[in-house]
């Protein structure tokens, strides 16, 4: 195992700062963002840049979801389903992690992203002020729907590593019809719930540095608390162009990494 320099460990303690209060704001775990600036700015081996986040990410996301639950905003189905079928998915995901090496996923699911924050922005910027702000109720929601995203999600998290949570917020909007605050808040709990058979197989894998993981969480972890509080007080239309506008940067900031600084 590769030892940090104490030279990297303040760099490591802001990149906690930043994907902890992003992850709260956002409804994501933040290894979009972990993974890239700890291989950047800390020099962190690739493997250990890829799943050491994951611990961090429960942390982060645990604190941002006790800031959404005094808000009722949990549709308790959507995420019951969403753990039941995402855990094992994530974990056979982390499994195959190993055999393959994801440049190619990583720049799909980059292309992905990029595409979903583009039409989401759209969509905002075209129906100005009709943000929905009304919760969506269990029964208008088909099961088949949330086990089917919940299946793929989290297959695609334990093989990137990563807790799944944008990928969950987007689903909820567009398909489900959810309010943005509502889906972030559903988001960030699976976030929770499914880095935590990811973070197990990727520890049994080798590929976690707990020194890298506990210096994430000690940032994350309270960064993710004050994000969430600003995600429920921030007015619905300017949350919705930011999670958006921030889907966009993030997938082409991932394939400019992925193509170019690897």
């Amino acid at each position: 195992m590769e030892y940090l320099q104490q030279s990297n460990y303040l760099s490591i303690l802001v990149i906690g700062i930043v994907v902890g209060y992003l992850s709260g704001l956002l409804g994501k775990g933040g290894s979009a963002i972990s993974t890239p600036a700890l291989q950047i700015f800390a020099g962190v081996n690739p493997f250990f840049a890829l799943a050491s986040p994951l611990p961090a990410s429960i942390s982060s996301t645990l604190s941002a979801t006790a800031v959404y639950s005094r808000e009722k905003l949990f549709n308790k189905r959507v995420v019951l389903l969403g753990a039941a079928f995402g855990v094992p998915a994530t974990v056979v995901g982390s499994w195959f992690s190993s055999y393959l090496a994801g440049k190619t996923l990583m720049i799909l699911t980059a292309l992905f992203i990029v595409t979903l924050g583009g039409s989401l922005l759209y969509s905002y910027l075209r129906h100005k002020g009709e943000s929905v702000e009304t919760p969506v109720n269990s029964s208008d929601i088909r099961a088949s729907q949330i086990v089917w995203a919940a299946l793929f999600i989290g297959f695609l998290s334990g093989l990137l590593a990563n807790a799944g949570g944008i990928l969950f917020s987007t689903f909820f909007i567009r398909k489900l019809k959810m309010p943005i605050k509502q889906a972030l808040a559903c988001a960030v709990i699976l976030s929770a719930v499914l880095s935590v058979p990811g973070a197990i197989t990727h520890w049994c894998l080798g590929h976690i540095d707990w020194n890298i993981a506990l210096l994430l969480s000690l940032t994350a972890f309270p960064a993710s608390y004050l994000g969430a509080r600003t995600a429920v007080k921030m007015k619905t239309p300017l949350l919705e162009k930011l999670f958006a506008g921030t889907l966009v940067v993030f997938g082409l900031y991932d394939i400019f990494f992925t193509l170019f600084m690897h």
